[in-house]
């Protein structure tokens, strides 16, 4: 049930930010649009509340409720940033809003891009934990948590090699290219 319950949330999650965007743009109800954009939390929600009462109700922890802690994480680090960036280029496509602001190609404005996305992946990594650990804690019984610690240590580790990603950006940074112009317009501006 909680595995179909995280398929459904996911689904959700699209099916509500493609209202909510259509409401905001295609409908011109930029307030409808935002409430249906505000319901998004509340899958999340429930199924939190969902995995709380299928622990609650003797299921045995498994790496099914790791998973629901482990995307309830990922929503709350990830989420805001995802809807931002679809809202963008859904304002650019139908209401005539500028183009969507593209990342850095080199440099330490890349480094920083990347940084802040690993810090979407860091909160992730927490929030996850947390619920994790609560969970660990209301079962009570070590012997029977060890998917769920497992589901911790996987949380850190996606957390650590993101971080090892972003790191090698800042040692082995990109020249950041000349931007407006084609590698053709540069080369013809050098050789006049």
């Amino acid at each position: 049930m909680v595995v179909t319950l995280i398929v459904i949330c996911e689904i959700g999650f699209w099916v509500l930010l493609a209202a909510g965007l259509s409401a905001r743009y295609l409908l011109k109800m930029p307030r409808t649009g935002l409430a249906i954009l505000l319901c998004e939390p509340l899958l999340e929600l429930v199924l939190f509340a969902v995995t709380a009462l299928d622990l609650k109700n003797g299921a045995d922890p498994s790496l099914r409720h790791g998973i629901a802690a482990l995307y309830i994480g990922y929503t709350v680090g990830h989420g805001h940033r995802t809807i931002k960036w679809l809202d963008g280029h859904a304002a650019h496509r139908f209401a005539g809003g500028p183009p969507p602001v593209k990342p850095p190609r080199g440099g330490m404005a890349r480094v920083r891009h990347e940084a802040r996305l690993w810090l979407g992946t860091l909160i992730g990594a927490a929030v996850a934990t947390v619920l994790l650990l609560l969970a660990i804690w209301y079962v009570g019984d070590p012997a029977r948590s060890g998917s769920l610690w497992e589901c911790v240590y996987a949380a850190w580790r996606a957390a650590g090699i993101h971080g090892l990603i972003v790191l090698s950006y800042a040692l082995w940074p990109k020249k950041a290219q000349d931007s407006g112009r084609s590698g053709r317009e540069a080369a013809a501006r050098d050789a006049a």
